[in-house]
């Protein structure tokens, strides 16, 4: 449940286009906390203001979210939203959000998604976690320079896109185009309603060559086979081929994870690929050296049977990853701690580039 708390802003820590983060001294504790302020939501908190906190995630010390989230400047509150757009996300929560969704009727594109029956074989990368996708894009921007490339958001991690910084520097770095942000995740370039609206989108609204669909930061899982949020991957790849698109999962892969369940090739990706994904995706499998990469080629081959297997050399691998304007982060691991889980996305990338020649 929630954990509220009353604080006063004492410091602003930076800003990024939706974001504010700031020092706040909560009242009553000895100590301040880090807050994370959605300005589009809230309003641009000042030092000296009052502010509402969730101290949820803080308190619960989660890695990806461990901030305290600003709910409300009680004092200084917003303008009301102008403009068009009844879709409404994070629904029926406190901080349910009004948008202007691609597909609806007020949307300018309206007719264009009306019409639209398919992607017409764009290559739609899917990866389970959202620190595939710079790892994706560099495999992209390796093979194919300038091709463009617009970010699927679903909403199995964090629901605000503005919270990804990633994302943001991708973005100033023209290495995507536009995020597209669908179910009840918002604050995309365009909001859609499903996935496939949010494809569709993609290829004809944005003119996207390539999308890459990914959850946004701090993806949630148990430990149990089915119990991750990761299982949207597979969903990913059944609307990519039901638009007729060409499906291409990245596998989650690791040489350095401490649970044994992600060595290798992950669960997730045996189970959303193998168990979730019904359509035929190209599964691309990374030709990684030694015996880790005989072990990656072993467990991968678990998805013959449904998928097509494409191995992928990695060469000029290294030096795309390292050259990305956004640093490669994994689990608190760098790229030179598990270069293999990079590695095995870039190679997606790369493969999905291929596609368009």
């Amino acid at each position: 449940m929630i954990r509220w708390r009353d604080g006063e802003v004492t410091g602003i820590r930076g800003e990024r286009p939706g974001v504010a983060e700031l020092d706040v001294a909560i009242r009553g504790e000895a100590s301040a906390c880090r807050a994370l302020a959605y300005t589009e939501l809230v309003g641009r908190p000042r030092v000296g203001d009052r502010v509402l906190l969730n101290t949820t995630a803080l308190a619960m010390g989660l890695g990806t979210g461990g901030y305290a989230m600003v709910v409300a400047v009680p004092d200084r509150l917003p303008p009301d939203p102008a403009g068009p757009g009844h879709l409404v996300k994070a629904r029926y929560t406190p901080l349910q959000t009004t948008v202007l969704g691609v597909d609806e009727q007020d949307s300018p594109h309206h007719a264009t998604l009306r019409e639209a029956a398919d992607v017409a074989a764009m290559p739609v990368v899917v990866a389970d976690l959202h620190s595939a996708l710079p790892a994706v894009l560099a495999g992209i921007g390796a093979e194919r320079p300038g091709t463009r490339v617009v970010h699927v958001m679903l909403d199995g991690g964090a629901l605000p896109a503005r919270f990804s910084r990633a994302v943001a520097e991708l973005r100033a770095a023209d290495r995507i185009a536009a995020t597209v942000t669908v179910g009840q995740s918002f604050g995309g370039d365009l909001e859609a309603v499903t996935t496939h609206t949010g494809l569709l989108a993609a290829r004809h609204v944005l003119g996207a060559e390539i999308a890459v669909v990914a959850q946004g930061p701090g993806n949630l899982g148990t430990g149990t086979p089915w119990g991750f949020s990761g299982v949207c991957a597979g969903e990913a790849v059944n609307a990519a081929a039901a638009l007729a698109g060409r499906p291409v999962a990245a596998l989650r892969v690791s040489e350095a994870d401490p649970r044994e369940r992600h060595r290798g090739v992950s669960h997730h990706s045996i189970t959303a690929y193998g168990r979730v994904a019904l359509a035929s995706a190209d599964v691309v499998v990374p030709r990684l050296p030694g015996a880790f990469g005989e072990r990656v080629r072993a467990e991968a081959a678990a998805l013959a049977e449904r998928h097509v297997l494409v191995e992928v050399e990695v060469d000029g691998l290294h030096e795309a990853l390292r050259a990305s304007p956004v640093p490669m982060s994994t689990m608190g691991r760098s790229l030179e701690e598990d270069l293999a889980c990079f590695l095995a996305s870039a190679a997606a990338g790369r493969h999905a580039a291929r596609l368009l020649a």
